[in-house]
């Protein structure tokens, strides 16, 4: 079973995941989760996610429900040599996530 993304195109976050995994030819199953209908709140969709959140990826029994993780995991799919986790980009950058300069202990 490949990647599956659930999606609903009309939210930002999820044109960047669907854009990006096009763009660097990745290949997934789109699941198509209307949020105008409320799909995303349905008991179906929260035993996959229980945050109940648009977008996610499942790749076997794995989820991510954050769109900046998907995108990261997609990234190292069609890249591995890209660098993981938030402490690649703090060590290149210096800086922690709220832009405050990292301390040295």
């Amino acid at each position: 079973m490949g990647l599956e993304l659930y999606l609903d195109l009309l939210s930002q976050p999820c044109r960047a995941v669907y854009i990006f995994a096009k763009k660097n030819g990745i290949p997934f199953e789109l699941r198509i989760v209307d949020l105008i209908k409320g799909q995303h709140l349905s008991d179906a969709f929260a035993q996959m996610n229980p945050l109940k959140k648009v977008p996610a990826l499942k790749d076997g029994d794995f989820t991510l429900t954050e769109s900046l993780w998907v995108l990261a995991a997609k990234s190292s799919k069609a890249d591995p040599s890209w660098p993981h986790g938030g402490s690649a980009w703090r060590q290149q950058w210096g800086r922690t996530s709220s832009g405050m300069p990292m301390r040295s202990f």
